[in-house]
């Protein structure tokens, strides 16, 4: 039906609703409302009441496309100038619910163009200010999460190469096993590296065990694990022993590939690493520890290590019982695995090591690692984890120094009697036996 003007006029106020305009403040915030009822699903294709298009959304009140949304603005801000057709249009508009109220006037569609320029202004500023990796430092934490996954198997595969665990509660288990001693035959990845005793050049590099707390560990607290440790019955040493040799090994191997190391004389990598093997050891095992039942599992059962497995390779409570705690809380920390390798670091380059030369050189390593941890932490890490975490995991290697010093102490009384050391493979000879002082 075709309108005249002045016909179309008055069937428009008819339809035009007399009450009086809403809020405007809820107005001026949007010219699209939601669905208020909720009554469509976002996956069900929208149809706008005016023309049948796809509609994006309510607009003045009603779901309808952004084509008829335009029109319907412009036909309330220019009565005068409609033809028939757009007469029509219009009507259409208002019978499914259109409002010229939840039209913008032209002063609140500047302020609202401000609003929105000004919030993204603030978030360009917000994120500018954030603190980013460089690239450097990204490349610094793809290097060692690379030398990490090169140098753990988180299968333990090469378990089965050590010579077998043997528990005392656990005789027919073991016997099932083969006796099946440590490969002899190992040649070095890099025969010309800085390392001059052949101890460090010797140990399988195809292996790869966990690290020695990382054979231990459980609340049991019997006769074998009581501050008098019979020592005649050592019955885990061996397989231990191999155990933390193939673990040395392989912080050696990712200590070579931490930006950096390599610059530094042979004489402080090798004081380096003697001092810092068993802590970066037990860091190691923190990824096999398990909360549940305070051991560490590293495949099968005969490789879930409790302390009782520990105090029968001939140490004492005075060491399990804070690497307990240390590793649980360790645990609790959720540290991403980027912090895990960067922390691994940290604790190798320290420069109050004993034997070290060059200090000076060892703390700009280290800085620059430590510098990339904390910019990490505040990028990467989400609240509430990342609340004085940095500062928590310094507090762990703190930790560490002091399961450090107890583990040299026992270590020694193990060393001197000779039916056990010569359980010992040179590796360990060669880091635990002959300490810097």
């Amino acid at each position: 039906i075709f309108l005249t003007y002045g016909s179309w006029h008055e069937s428009a106020n008819k339809y035009l609703p007399s009450s009086a305009p809403p809020d405007m403040e809820t107005v001026a915030a949007s010219t699209s409302l939601p669905d208020p009822a909720g009554e469509f699903d976002r996956n069900v294709p929208r149809i706008c009441g005016v023309c049948g298009d796809r509609a994006t959304g309510f607009h003045f009140n009603a779901m309808t496309c952004e084509g008829c949304k335009g029109f319907f603005r412009r036909s309330m801000k220019r009565k005068d100038n409609r033809r028939h057709c757009q007469a029509c249009r219009l009507k259409r508009c208002v019978d499914i619910g259109m409002m010229k109220e939840f039209i913008l006037t032209d002063e609140e569609v500047q302020r609202k163009r401000e609003m929105i320029l000004k919030r993204k202004e603030e978030e360009a500023l917000k994120e500018s200010l954030k603190p980013k990796l460089s690239e450097e430092q990204q490349k610094v934490i793809d290097i060692l999460l690379e030398a990490h996954h090169k140098t753990y198997d988180p299968t333990y595969s090469d378990f089965t190469k050590f010579r077998p665990p043997v528990r005392s509660r656990s005789s027919s288990r073991v016997a099932a096993r083969s006796s099946s001693m440590l490969t002899q035959d190992f040649s070095s990845e890099d025969s010309t590296d800085a390392f001059g005793s052949d101890a460090f050049s010797t140990f399988p590099e195809s292996v790869e065990p966990p690290m020695f707390s990382n054979l231990v560990l459980s609340e049991e607290n019997d006769e074998s694990s009581s501050m008098n440790i019979e020592f005649s019955h050592l019955s885990m040493l061996p397989h231990l022993a191999d155990l933390v040799s193939y673990s040395i090994q392989k912080v050696i191997g990712f200590a070579k590939m931490i930006p950096g190391f390599r610059d530094l004389t042979a004489e402080d990598q090798i004081a380096l690493l003697k001092s810092s093997a068993i802590e970066v050891i037990m860091l190691r095992s923190n990824q096999s520890f398990t909360l549940e039942d305070m051991s560490w599992t590293c495949g099968s059962a005969d490789f879930k290590y409790k302390v009782s497995d520990v105090t029968q390779a001939g140490h004492s409570m005075d060491l399990l019982e804070p690497l307990v705690k240390f590793q649980v809380g360790l645990k609790k920390l959720n540290l991403h695995e980027e912090e895990h390798v960067l922390l691994m670091a940290i604790c190798i380059l320290s420069p109050d090591r004993p034997g070290v030369q060059d200090t000076s050189l060892v703390e700009a390593i280290q800085d620059r690692l430590s510098d990339t941890l904390q910019t990490y932490i505040r990028c990467r890490h989400p609240p509430p984890g990342s609340r004085l975490l940095y500062a928590k995991m310094i507090q762990k290697l703190a930790d560490l120094r002091s399961l450090n010093e107890e583990h040299s102490k026992q270590y020694r009384c193990l060393s001197f009697q000779p039916e056990h050391s010569m359980q010992l493979t040179p590796l360990v000879l060669e880091v635990f036996g002959n300490e810097i002082s």
